[in-house]
């Protein structure tokens, strides 16, 4: 007869792995999202909860948008960017849509980019397409409407499943916000051309010692060369990044998860998809805006990548939601509408906390 002490190890080593069977998968660093679900829906949903309040971003893959309308928008991108400078330059300036070439915004933050911003519009988007592809407007426009569907659809899903997750008595009060006739939704397409900045310096990063925040130059690391697009938040609810395989992008994540800038590697058949500002304030802190950085240091390719920012109309009031607000978790941030928060985002530059100018003061904002 086995002695006691094996009799009952197997009852014993079950109880102790038994928790350790229960955890949720780790993270990692760069979350990876599969948005089709093998687990089912409630777990995607708490991964997605998990992952923007954790990490402020993930990388989704089996996303569900068709590889034609990717490819369509990247030929028609590709296409423009290769035209003579005085061709591009009829299609700007980015007043705030546009075309414009390495100045961001009007307070002083450069990079080593041009780019396109259009508004979602189907028929804001005919309007520019006249200026972008003058031999075929309705070639630029039709690539650039699939693209928007698509990814307007998956932005939807995504704020549907957070919404699930957090518990919201109405799921769809997020994605109702990005699917209203006039919804505030931007695409921005960048250019980084092969850098001058590392050709110079033999393709090094000119920053791994930067600092871990901004100071105020837009470029978060104290105006060094090799910058190509300085560090920021997203201001609106959800961004939707998608590029080709070329690096840079980079991501500060928050307290605690981190020390400094994180490399994301470049994955052309995924989306990288990242709390904005008002989806943190929509939901008292939870989830979290997180700050992110493109650096230009192919010497030899370009970098493409196109990002569509889902915004709310801009009267559209954004406040916390009340599954949000706790006595443990009072009320972070003031009411205020996307209209006033984009003026803010208007005057002040990239690297600004703006989400600190509406934090609530005392107990009277309550």
């Amino acid at each position: 007869m086995p002695p006691a002490s094996a009799m009952v190890a197997p009852s014993a080593a079950r109880q102790e792995m038994a928790p350790a069977a229960m955890l949720p998968p780790p993270l990692g660093i760069i979350p990876t999202v599969d948005m089709s679900a093998p687990a089912g829906r409630g777990e995607l949903a708490r991964r997605l909860v998990r992952a923007c309040a954790e990490r402020g971003f993930f990388r989704a893959v089996n996303h569900g948008v068709p590889r034609r309308a990717a490819a369509g928008l990247d030929a028609a991108a590709s296409a423009f960017f290769a035209r003579p400078a005085r061709e591009k330059q009829a299609a700007g300036p980015p007043d705030p849509l546009g075309y414009g070439s390495r100045n961001i915004g009007a307070n002083g933050d450069v990079g080593e980019l041009e780019y396109l911003i259009l508004h979602a519009d189907p028929a804001a988007v005919a309007r520019k397409a006249e200026f972008i592809d003058r031999e075929d407007p309705s070639r630029f426009s039709e690539a650039v409407n699939e693209y928007v569907d698509a990814v307007r659809r998956l932005a939807c899903r995504v704020l549907d499943l957070l919404g699930e997750g957090l518990g919201l008595r109405d799921p769809t009060s997020l994605s109702r916000l990005i699917s209203a006739v006039d919804a505030d939704s931007l695409l921005r397409i960048n250019h980084y051309p092969p850098s001058r900045a590392a050709q110079d310096t033999g393709g090094r990063s000119c920053t791994a010692d930067g600092p871990k925040s901004g100071d105020g130059s837009g470029n978060g690391n104290g105006g060094a060369m090799g910058i190509g697009f300085g560090e920021h938040t997203d201001p609106q609810i959800l961004s939707l990044l998608r590029a080709n395989d070329v690096d840079g992008l980079q991501v500060l994540l928050p307290d605690g998860h981190g020390d400094g800038w994180v490399p994301v590697p470049a994955d052309p058949s995924a989306f990288f998809i990242n709390v904005g500002d008002l989806l943190q304030a929509l939901t008292n802190g939870r989830l979290v805006s997180i700050r992110h950085r493109v650096m230009a240091n192919s010497t030899s390719r370009s970098r493409l990548s196109a990002i569509y920012f889902a915004a709310p109309p801009l009267h559209a009031r954004i406040a916390a939601l009340p599954e949000t607000v706790t006595p443990a978790a009072p009320r972070r941030y003031r009411p205020f509408t996307w209209a006033e928060y984009k003026k803010a985002m208007y005057a002040h530059r990239l690297s600004h906390n703006r989400l600190d100018l509406f934090q609530v003061a005392d107990d009277s904002d309550q």
